[in-house]
C-alpha cells in the first residue's frame, strides 16, 4: 500500500485526535518517530516473549514488537481504534478493554508494554498492579510518559486536557516500585545534536513551533515541514542522564 493509501485509510477509519500518533503523515512524523524510538529501544527486551501492549493505538508500534516477540496481544479501550488495528496488523491479536482491568490470566505474559498511556489514566495505581497481576515471575514492566517537570513545568495539573496526570521521574519510579517491581530503572528521552540544531533553528524549540502551527492559522512553513519531515529515531538519544531534562521517560522494571 502506498503512503497516500495508508493516510488515506487511516484518516477515514480513525479521526486525528493529536493524542494518537500514526505513521505516514508528515505533519505528525516528528510525534510518531519520538514514540518510535522507544518501541525500537525496546524490541531485543521483547524477543521471543508473549507481550501484552496495554494502550495500542493506531497499533504501528505492537505490530513493530510482534516482528521480535512470539506473541503481541494489542489492548485498547477505543472500540474504532481496535477494530482499525484488527484489520490492518494481522499478526496481532487484538481486544477492545478496560485497562485497568486486562483480560489476562495471572502470571501468563513475559511483557508489558504500555508507551504513553498511563499519563491518561485516572487509576494508575490499579493499572500496575493490573500489570503486575498478568506478568510471570521474572516478566518486564515496560512503560513510557511524558515528564511532567518539562511537559507541565511548575503545574500540578497536566497542561493537555486529555491526561489525568503526569509525573516526574521520582513519583513513576515510586509508583512502580509500591506495585511490587524489582529493579526499576528510568530513562530519559532528549534530543540529540541535529534536533537541538532545529530547535536554535526554529526559535528555540521545534515543538513549540509546530504547535503555534496548529493553534494558529494552521498553515505550516515550507521549512518547519520539511525539516518535521525529515526527523528520524537517530535525532534523538535514550538515555539515563539528566532526566529532570527529559521529554519523556521510560520506567523498566521487573515482577519478583
Amino acid at each position: 500500500m502506498s503512503d497516500d493509501g495508508i493516510v488515506a485509510g487511516h484518516v477515514a477509519e480513525l479521526p486525528l485526535t493529536g493524542e494518537r500518533t500514526v505513521p505516514g503523515i508528515a505533519e505528525e512524523n516528528y510525534w510518531f518517530r519520538r514514540h518510535e524510538v522507544v518501541y525500537e529501544a525496546l524490541l531485543p527486551r521483547c524477543r521471543d516473549l508473549d507481550v501484552l501492549e496495554a494502550g495500542c493505538g493506531e497499533g504501528y508500534g505492537a505490530d513493530l514488537l510482534a516482528g521480535m516477540a512470539r506473541r503481541v496481544l494489542a489492548l485498547d479501550y477505543d472500540a474504532v481504534t481496535t477494530a482499525h488495528v484488527a484489520r490492518r496488523y494481522p499478526r496481532l491479536d487484538v481486544l477492545r478493554t478496560n485497562l485497568v482491568a486486562l483480560p489476562v490470566r495471572d502470571s501468563s505474559m513475559g511483557a508489558v508494554v504500555s508507551l504513553q498511556v498511563i499519563e491518561h489514566l485516572w487509576e494508575q495505581e490499579r493499572f500496575l498492579r493490573e500489570c503486575r497481576r498478568v506478568l510471570a515471575p521474572g516478566g518486564q514492566l515496560l512503560v513510557s510518559t511524558p515528564n511532567r517537570i518539562t511537559f507541565s513545568p511548575g503545574r500540578d495539573t497536566p497542561l493537555n486536557p486529555f491526561h489525568t496526570r503526569e509525573l516526574a521521574p521520582a513519583e513513576l519510579a515510586g509508583l512502580v516500585a509500591d506495585a511490587g517491581f524489582t529493579q526499576v530503572e528510568l530513562l530519559g528521552l532528549h534530543h540529540g545534536p541535529r534536533l537541538r540544531q532545529l530547535d536554535a533553528a526554529h526559535g528555540g524549540s521545534i515543538v513549540d513551533a509546530q504547535t503555534a502551527v496548529v493553534l494558529g492559522s494552521g498553515e505550516w512553513p515550507p521549512q518547519l515541514l520539511a525539516d518535521v519531515e525529515s526527523v528520524a529515531c537517530a535525532d534523538f538519544d535514550l538515555t539515563a542522564d539528566d532526566l529532570d531534562a527529559s521529554l519523556d521517560l521510560l520506567v523498566t522494571a521487573v515482577r519478583p
